[in-house]
């Protein structure tokens, strides 16, 4: 690979696992320092066993999670299993970026004790600023969802990934993906419902395309699209925004995309 990153969409399903995929999960990979550096955002339901066709979950070098709702990381309490009881022995301890609590929260997904909860496996660290993983560059950008949310801008070899996370319209967006050479936003409402979708939860396939022509933003990868909706009808309210002549795409398990 010349250059830019590579995004494996491990699982892309809204809300929950789908029947064609599991829940949010995606894998980066960059070279650097003549090896490769692995780094996932979200480890959503389904999502553990699903990543073992691309990468050696050993190998991972940082997770970030968007927020703390199951389908973005409850699989983090099957991660604490492989890493502590592989046959090879005890693992040592990764970085596990998140908002305030997430150790606390994944220690009760788990059924045990805060302290010392998962704290064994994984380094736990609160989003406060932008931050740097081997040749990724990371700023975390606080969304609107019922609970605290971020959207995660990530470089690395001169070209950039916008990842929404869940989040409802709001101004930050357009600082996350503007100019990102990959817009992975989320589509979870249709269009046509949109007088009744609750506020400040989701987008829809048109406000992400509208995020994307606002923005300058290259590619469009529509994801988190629930199980209940068809996939195509989110993609079609996506390709009725006039003004936005970048590709846009759906979001599907296995596929790799060169950022």
């Amino acid at each position: 690979m010349t250059g830019g990153f590579r995004l494996t969409i491990v699982g892309c399903s809204g809300s929950y696992s789908g029947p064609d995929g599991p829940a949010s999960c995606y894998l980066l990979e960059a070279e650097a320092n003549g090896r490769t550096w692995r780094i996932v955002l979200d480890l959503g339901s389904g999502a553990l066993g699903a990543l073992h066709r691309y990468a050696d979950p050993l190998a991972i070098d940082a997770v970030l999670l968007s927020h703390l709702h199951p389908d973005h990381c409850i699989d983090m309490t099957g991660y604490h299993v492989l890493r502590r009881y592989h046959p090879s022995g005890p693992q040592p301890r990764i970085p596990v970026y998140g908002p305030e609590g997430t150790a606390a929260r994944l220690a009760r997904g788990y059924d045990l004790p805060e302290d010392p909860g998962l704290t064994g496996e994984f380094d736990f660290r609160t989003y406060g600023g932008p931050l740097e993983i081997g040749p990724f560059s990371i700023m975390p950008i606080e969304v609107v969802h019922p609970v605290t949310a971020f959207g995660l801008r990530v470089g690395a070899g001169g070209s950039t990934l916008a990842y929404t996370g869940d989040t409802g319209p709001c101004p930050q967006l357009d600082d996350l993906a503007r100019d990102a050479d990959v817009l992975l936003s989320e589509a979870s409402f249709l269009d046509a419902e949109a007088a009744t979708n609750p506020p400040d939860l989701h987008l829809t396939g048109g406000d992400a395309a509208e995020l994307a022509r606002r923005a300058g933003a290259r590619r469009l990868l529509l994801t988190h699209i629930p199980a209940w909706y068809d996939s195509a009808d989110v993609l079609a309210d996506a390709m009725k925004v006039a003004g936005y002549d970048g590709a846009i795409a759906l979001a599907t398990p296995g596929a790799v995309h060169t950022v």
